[in-house]
């Protein structure tokens, strides 16, 4: 065997077992954070804050901007706002992410702005998924949407970015995405939204074929914000040559590069839903046409 064949045999053992964690890993982490979704209140905020608080670490970590006083700021103003949220101190909720995002940046001796930027990504994470699912009727719905959605753009986008290969989509960035991965992704987006729309209870509704069309759009839409969710970050470990933003999630890397489509996804889809509906009904927003 020679040492361009050793070297591919060995990448296509180490592609394998990489694999194999990543769909361990799913396996575990998924159903979990279903469960918990589906339980809401406390746990989801507990669940929410715990993963914005590891996004504000990471994010610190690729920067350079990590300080032990800066994370503290971080975190106290994280679990403060989360507080706010679950007593309607909405107001509250917003002087202290201000102030927090101020301080937390200040306290960082290097690339103060690129600290701000994280805080309010963190953030933005945090209320965006508290905030859809505070809906009691079509909360959980609309945020099991957004999760199907962004689950079956990243895994129709590694299968048919794998399989069908092609030009890069973006190869300064992100050299292993491809255009048909992106398009894969895309694909499976719809067959998700489609199949909310299969399972809707009002069968019997004469109208019920015309709102197949605004949650394919949604679904649509939301499944290209998480692909710029993915770029993004990737853009952000590019300009700070960082590979993977850490390792606490076997084959996933850490937590910025497993829920980066998910924050541009949830935060797109809060926003769209309080348009409609209001704070308290993002998630019927989001589901009734």
């Amino acid at each position: 065997m020679t040492e361009d064949e050793a070297a591919s045999a060995a990448g296509v053992e180490q592609g394998s077992r990489n694999l194999l964690m990543r769909v361990i890993a799913a396996a575990v982490l998924a159903p979990s954070a279903i469960a918990i979704a589906y339980a809401g209140g406390w746990l989801w905020l507990g669940l929410v804050t715990l993963a914005a608080i590891g996004l504000y670490v990471e994010w610190l970590t690729i920067v350079g901007a990590r300080t032990p006083r800066a994370m503290a700021a971080g975190i106290v103003t994280l679990f403060g706002a989360a507080v706010c949220l679950e007593i309607g101190r909405i107001g509250a909720m917003y002087v202290i992410i201000a102030l927090g995002v101020i301080i937390a940046a200040l306290l960082s001796p290097h690339r103060r702005g690129w600290a701000a930027l994280g805080g309010c990504y963190a953030f933005a994470a945090l209320v965006a998924s508290v905030v859809v699912r505070l809906d009691q009727t079509y909360g959980f719905t609309a945020l099991m949407f957004i999760l199907l959605v962004v689950w079956v753009t990243d895994i129709g986008g590694y299968f048919a970015g794998r399989g069908l290969g092609g030009p890069k989509l973006w190869p300064r960035v992100s050299p292993k995405k491809t255009w048909a991965g992106a398009v894969g992704g895309f694909a499976a987006s719809l067959v998700v939204a489609a199949g909310f729309f299969a399972f809707d209870p009002n069968k019997g509704d004469p109208q019920l074929m015309l709102k197949m069309g605004p949650l394919l759009l949604l679904g649509a839409v939301l499944s290209i914000a998480s692909q710029f969710g993915d770029l993004f970050e990737s853009a952000v470990k590019r300009r700070f040559g960082v590979k993977d933003s850490s390792h606490i999630i076997p084959g996933h890397g850490g937590l910025l590069d497993r829920l980066d489509g998910f924050v541009a996804a949830v935060v797109l889809a809060a926003i769209f839903g309080f348009l409609r509906y209001g704070a308290d009904g993002v998630g019927r927003g989001l589901m009734v046409w």
